[in-house]
């Protein structure tokens, strides 16, 4: 697909797998016009104005989540809209008002105006493996889990931790918005990245990228969690594809492996042997297993993932580049 002469838009464009994706776009030769909250804040536009092609072909705009229509004049004249803005928060007061109405809200806002907006083809929107894996099924090594696995939001509620609320958001707001682009008959596809890593193009630290810094920047524990790992590229990467392949549809989960906490200890200290790592898991049970995802769908988008060791490498170089952290 040709991107020349196309407009495109992209929410929340400052953020972690956002400011990829417009770089990514920008280098394909897409126009686009991307929504920030705050156009006025240099930290949260520098680095997006400063990417090839940004000066002829970037167009910022201030568009608020919860603020029904503020999205109608920035999709109007894209083909794709793709909605990554959500937040990540995992030190919350109030989470209703600060995690699950910005996400379901925000999400169905956005959606509202692509419905009114005859220039959209196709929606993509960012969810993630938290509104995937969270189901009551046990996840242990002989278990598949893949597109058809939906969170289960009471589920979610019993999880008391922050993340817990973050697993609801997104899970709520992912099926909001199924149910709305079934209504609406809107072209909608999901991505489904579990946490994303790999070099950070804003100036500013992201939670999941923060998971790493924390397990190299003193601290005395690992968690004994399992997660799905991902590189930020292949996230972005993956979005374009879902709009430029017509055949795309559905969810996409994107994991280029499974691992525990203690497999990412290793593999640090194996490309880093200087660094202080924690040495022990942080309680005394038994490591949460692994699982399987299974990779064919995301591979039909083209995607060829790339390896946790160079996505871990590529994660620290950037921090210490940054200034997040010295060794």
């Amino acid at each position: 697909m040709s991107a020349a002469g196309k407009t495109v838009c992209v929410t929340g464009a400052s953020g972690y797998i956002a400011s990829w994706l417009v770089k990514l776009l920008l280098a394909k030769g897409y126009t686009v016009k991307a929504s920030v909250r705050d156009p006025n804040d240099p930290k949260k536009t520098e680095h997006l104005l400063a990417l090839d092609g940004a000066k002829e072909r970037l167009h910022l705009f201030k568009a608020n989540l919860l603020e029904e229509g503020s999205f109608d004049s920035l999709v109007d004249g894209c083909e794709c809209v793709f909605h990554t803005a959500s937040p990540v928060n995992l030190t919350l007061k109030d989470p209703q008002g600060e995690i699950i109405d910005p996400a379901v809200k925000g999400t169905l806002n956005v959606l509202g105006s692509c419905a009114k907006a005859p220039s959209v083809k196709r929606v993509v929107l960012t969810s993630s493996t938290a509104a995937v894996v969270l189901n009551r099924k046990p996840r242990t090594p002989d278990v598949i889990v893949d597109e058809t696995w939906f969170s289960d939001p009471e589920f979610c509620k019993e999880i008391q931790a922050p993340e817990g609320w973050y697993f609801l958001s997104k899970t709520l707001a992912e099926e909001a918005a199924w149910k709305f682009a079934k209504e609406k008959g809107l072209d909608m596809i999901t991505i489904n990245p579990g946490v994303v890593i790999g070099p950070l193009l804003q100036p500013t630290l992201n939670t999941s990228v923060e998971l790493i810094l924390n397990l190299v920047n003193g601290a005395q524990t690992f968690p004994n969690v399992t997660c799905e790992w991902v590189d930020v590229k292949d996230v972005a990467n993956a979005h374009i594809q879902a709009f430029e392949i017509p055949s795309a549809n559905g969810r996409y989960i994107l994991a280029s492996r499974v691992a525990h906490y203690s497999q990412i200890v290793k593999t640090l200290r194996e490309l880093y042997p200087t660094l202080n790592l924690p040495e022990k898991c942080a309680d005394d049970e038994p490591y949460m297993p692994t699982y399987q995802v299974p990779q064919e769908k995301a591979k039909s988008l083209g995607i060829n993932f790339i390896p946790l060791e160079v996505s871990l490498k590529e994660t620290i170089e950037s921090l210490k580049e940054k200034g997040f952290f010295s060794f």
